[in-house]
């Protein structure tokens, strides 16, 4: 006698399996943006890209119109918002609550910090993306206006040390939101990092000959500096590893024991 054996169905088999990375990411992705605020601040990347713009063709002296001046003063005001971005992506789950529904959905923490990492990092390659194209269009309307010749001087090589560094500014918004889990703490701590400390380490290397040859090795704004200047030396490229490592890579390992052992409320 021959025994029939029901086949469950794919849902029955696939239930206890993960939750695909790319799907998480994707959700992070549309939690980024579905939020009035969430929204806002993503578009004011292109916001301020544009201001930043307008306001290059309208100040710079009429030879500095070149596309390395548009892409440096587009540049500047995105890595102050693109760590907003990545601070309140991770800190989101603490202030607002939501951090019971989302670890409850996915109980494996890590992943999801992976997944708002990924989603934060892709944000700000397109902000890049979209920073090259107004700057393409600044320095176009710009020369037009002001009747000088088309100036091309930003390299693939100093567009990708740009990229670079801007992502190491919203890693480092990243890092901030695991170590503190609160918004306005993680905030108020980044800019302390990127303002108060470089005056700090710039007023002691000053008063103090040996630091200042010390300084691009602790200093982390100081060596990030180098990625927007042009293509680092390589021993630049060792102190933007060094204080990358310092201020970022380790700050990140305690602030991810902390996400995953700490208690959600």
């Amino acid at each position: 006698m021959t025994t029939l054996t029901r086949t469950p169905p794919a849902q029955a088999l696939d239930r206890d399996a993960p939750i695909p990375l790319a799907r998480v990411v994707r959700v992070e992705l549309r939690k980024m943006f579905n939020t009035r605020s969430g929204f806002w601040l993503l578009a004011s990347l292109v916001i301020v890209g544009v201001l930043a713009t307008v306001g290059t063709i309208l100040v710079a002296p009429d030879d500095q119109l070149t596309h390395n001046t548009f892409a440096a003063a587009i540049g500047f005001p995105m890595t102050i918002v693109l760590p907003i971005i990545a601070i309140l992506s991770i800190t989101g789950e603490w202030s607002q609550r939501t951090g019971l529904t989302t670890f409850t959905l996915v109980p494996h923490r890590g992943r999801v910090l992976v997944a708002k990492t990924i989603a934060s990092v892709v944000v700000g390659i397109a902000a890049m993306l979209v920073a090259l194209v107004v700057g393409v269009v600044g320095n176009v309307v710009g020369t037009t206006i002001s009747g000088t010749d088309l100036v091309w001087d930003l390299s693939a090589a100093q567009f990708g040390t740009i990229v670079v560094g801007s992502l190491l500014c919203l890693l480092t918004g990243t890092m901030l939101g695991m170590l503190i889990r609160n918004s306005p703490g993680a905030l108020v701590t980044y800019f302390v990092m990127t303002l108060v400390l470089p005056t700090l380490f710039g007023i002691l290397a000053a008063n103090q000959a040996d630091f200042a040859d010390v300084r691009p090795w602790v200093d982390a704004e100081l060596a990030r500096s180098f990625l927007f200047e042009g293509p680092p030396t390589g021993e630049q490229w060792g102190q933007v590893a060094t204080t990358a490592l310092l201020w970022l890579v380790l700050p990140a390992l305690v602030g991810l024991r902390f996400v995953v052992r700490s208690e959600v409320k």
